[in-house]
């Protein structure tokens, strides 16, 4: 940098030197002199862009790049957060449906047991009733019977009684 300050400087103390000197009154002088009043301008011009480039333009580009590294590197840091986020959900949700899935295996297990101690319990019942009313048939049935046998054991006697009855003492009644 300090080499091209000193260069520019040189150029420009020539420069000066070509302005001050007695100019010619010709055409090609006055253009040659129009010519040598550029070159400072142009001198100067290059050096405010030499400047302008590691002064403005390298700081700023590097910040810019910088800037969007950072933005970038955001962009992605939240697109991965994104991506296990999504991933825990769809494991949650998995997690979740195998729960409900287990919650109505055991609801219809439990479901079943208690069908069936409702059907053993029901025949239980009917078996008991059914029981009973052989029970009750068969002490029906036994006490018939018995009231038949007294009814047949009493019926010599009855007849009898009905004889006696119905026919005067010398047929063999009580009259």
């Amino acid at each position: 940098m300090v080499v091209i300050v000193q260069q520019t400087g040189a150029l420009l103390t020539g420069a000066l030197a070509v302005a001050t000197a007695p100019a010619k009154p010709s055409l090609g002088g006055e253009l040659l002199g129009l010519l040598e009043g550029s070159i400072p301008t142009a001198l100067l011009f290059l050096v405010l862009v030499v400047i302008y480039e590691y002064l403005i333009q390298k700081p700023l580009t590097a910040a810019l790049a910088r800037r969007r590294a950072l933005t970038e590197g955001a962009m992605e840091e939240a697109n991965k957060s994104i991506a296990r986020a999504e991933a825990r959900a769809a494991e949650y949700a998995e997690k979740l449906r195998l729960a409900r899935a287990e919650a109505y295996k055991i609801r219809e297990q439990r479901l079943k047991q208690w069908n069936a101690e409702r059907d053993a319990a029901l025949d239980a019942v009917r078996k008991s009733a059914r029981d009973k009313v052989d029970q009750t048939k068969a002490d029906l049935d036994a006490e018939t019977a018995a009231a038949r046998q007294a009814i047949q054991a009493s019926v010599s006697d009855l007849a009898r009684l009905a004889v006696r009855a119905v026919l005067p003492v010398a047929a063999g009644g009580s009259r």
